[in-house]
Protein backbone atom coordinates (compact mmCIF):
# COMPACT_ATOMS: atom_id res chain seq x y z
CA UNK A 1 0.00 0.00 0.00
CA UNK A 2 1.23 3.08 -1.15
CA UNK A 3 -0.22 6.73 0.98
CA UNK A 4 0.40 9.98 -0.43
CA UNK A 5 -0.43 13.01 1.53
CA UNK A 6 -1.28 16.06 0.23
CA UNK A 7 -2.80 19.53 0.79
CA UNK A 8 -0.31 21.12 3.37
CA UNK A 9 0.47 24.99 3.18
CA UNK A 10 0.53 28.33 5.31
CA UNK A 11 -2.34 29.65 6.82
CA UNK A 12 -3.41 32.08 9.55
CA UNK A 13 -5.00 31.39 12.81
CA UNK A 14 -8.65 30.71 12.30
CA UNK A 15 -8.22 29.86 8.76
CA UNK A 16 -8.72 26.23 7.38
CA UNK A 17 -7.47 23.45 5.23
CA UNK A 18 -8.16 19.86 3.74
CA UNK A 19 -5.58 17.24 3.37
CA UNK A 20 -5.88 14.74 1.45
CA UNK A 21 -4.66 10.89 1.55
CA UNK A 22 -4.59 9.17 -1.63
CA UNK A 23 -3.88 5.12 -1.56
CA UNK A 24 -2.65 2.87 -4.16
CA UNK A 25 -1.49 -0.44 -4.07
CA UNK A 26 -3.45 -3.30 -2.29
CA UNK A 27 -5.61 -1.19 -0.02
CA UNK A 28 -8.69 -2.68 1.09
CA UNK A 29 -11.86 -0.33 2.05
CA UNK A 30 -12.02 -2.03 5.48
CA UNK A 31 -8.45 -0.74 6.21
CA UNK A 32 -7.89 1.88 9.09
CA UNK A 33 -6.25 5.18 7.97
CA UNK A 34 -5.65 7.68 10.41
CA UNK A 35 -3.68 11.14 10.84
CA UNK A 36 -0.82 11.58 13.11
CA UNK A 37 1.58 15.05 13.47
CA UNK A 38 4.77 15.87 14.41
CA UNK A 39 6.91 18.67 15.30
CA UNK A 40 10.49 18.65 15.84
CA UNK A 41 11.45 17.53 18.76
CA UNK A 42 8.43 15.73 19.87
CA UNK A 43 6.78 12.54 19.00
CA UNK A 44 4.28 11.58 16.72
CA UNK A 45 1.17 12.98 17.91
CA UNK A 46 -2.32 10.86 17.17
CA UNK A 47 -4.79 13.88 15.51
CA UNK A 48 -7.78 11.33 13.65
CA UNK A 49 -8.96 8.01 12.47
CA UNK A 50 -10.90 6.23 10.38
CA UNK A 51 -11.06 2.69 11.80
CA UNK A 52 -12.21 -0.02 9.54
CA UNK A 53 -12.95 1.88 6.62
CA UNK A 54 -15.15 4.29 8.82
CA UNK A 55 -16.95 2.44 10.95
CA UNK A 56 -16.14 4.98 13.33
CA UNK A 57 -14.07 7.72 13.53
CA UNK A 58 -11.93 9.38 16.61
CA UNK A 59 -10.26 12.97 16.95
CA UNK A 60 -7.51 14.05 19.60
CA UNK A 61 -9.33 16.04 21.93
CA UNK A 62 -7.36 19.05 21.02
CA UNK A 63 -8.81 18.91 17.50
CA UNK A 64 -12.74 17.14 18.37
CA UNK A 65 -14.73 20.12 17.08
CA UNK A 66 -12.50 21.91 14.95
CA UNK A 67 -11.41 18.97 12.30
CA UNK A 68 -13.21 16.14 10.56
CA UNK A 69 -12.73 13.32 8.24
CA UNK A 70 -14.69 12.11 5.35
CA UNK A 71 -13.96 9.89 2.79
CA UNK A 72 -14.12 8.68 -1.28
CA UNK A 73 -14.05 5.68 -2.07
CA UNK A 74 -14.07 6.05 -5.71
CA UNK A 75 -10.42 8.20 -5.45
CA UNK A 76 -9.53 5.69 -2.56
CA UNK A 77 -9.01 8.97 -0.72
CA UNK A 78 -9.21 9.93 2.96
CA UNK A 79 -9.78 13.93 3.74
CA UNK A 80 -8.85 15.81 7.11
CA UNK A 81 -11.11 19.13 7.06
CA UNK A 82 -9.18 20.95 9.24
CA UNK A 83 -11.01 24.39 10.52
CA UNK A 84 -10.32 27.07 13.06
CA UNK A 85 -6.79 26.32 12.78
CA UNK A 86 -4.04 27.36 15.47
CA UNK A 87 -0.99 28.44 15.69
CA UNK A 88 -0.29 24.90 17.62
CA UNK A 89 -1.83 22.66 15.01
CA UNK A 90 2.00 23.71 13.03
CA UNK A 91 3.09 20.17 12.10
CA UNK A 92 4.11 18.03 9.63
CA UNK A 93 0.91 16.12 9.21
CA UNK A 94 1.41 12.07 8.38
CA UNK A 95 -1.57 9.74 6.91
CA UNK A 96 -1.30 6.33 7.60
CA UNK A 97 -2.91 2.55 7.26
CA UNK A 98 -3.45 -0.57 8.55
CA UNK A 99 -5.04 -3.74 8.00
CA UNK A 100 -5.09 -4.91 11.15
CA UNK A 101 -4.94 -2.36 13.85
CA UNK A 102 -7.15 -2.81 16.59
CA UNK A 103 -9.52 -0.51 18.36
CA UNK A 104 -7.19 -0.27 21.46
CA UNK A 105 -4.28 0.46 20.20
CA UNK A 106 -5.33 2.30 17.02
CA UNK A 107 -4.33 5.64 18.70
CA UNK A 108 -0.81 4.77 18.55
CA UNK A 109 1.83 5.43 15.75
CA UNK A 110 3.48 2.33 15.98
CA UNK A 111 0.37 0.13 15.02
CA UNK A 112 0.40 1.48 11.45
CA UNK A 113 2.70 -0.23 8.70
CA UNK A 114 1.83 2.15 5.90
CA UNK A 115 2.74 5.62 6.01
CA UNK A 116 2.87 8.57 3.60
CA UNK A 117 5.60 11.15 3.44
CA UNK A 118 4.27 14.03 5.35
CA UNK A 119 2.76 17.15 4.55
CA UNK A 120 3.43 20.36 6.49
CA UNK A 121 1.07 23.10 7.86
CA UNK A 122 2.17 25.62 9.37
CA UNK A 123 -1.08 28.22 10.95
CA UNK A 124 0.53 32.00 11.71
CA UNK A 125 -0.98 33.90 14.48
Amino acid sequence: VQLQASGGGLVQAGGFLRLSCAASGRSSRTSTTAWFRQVPGKEREFVAVFFRGGSTTDFAGSVKGRFTLSRDNTKNTVYLQMNSLKPEDTAVYYCAASETVISSTKYRASSYAYWGQGTLVTVSS
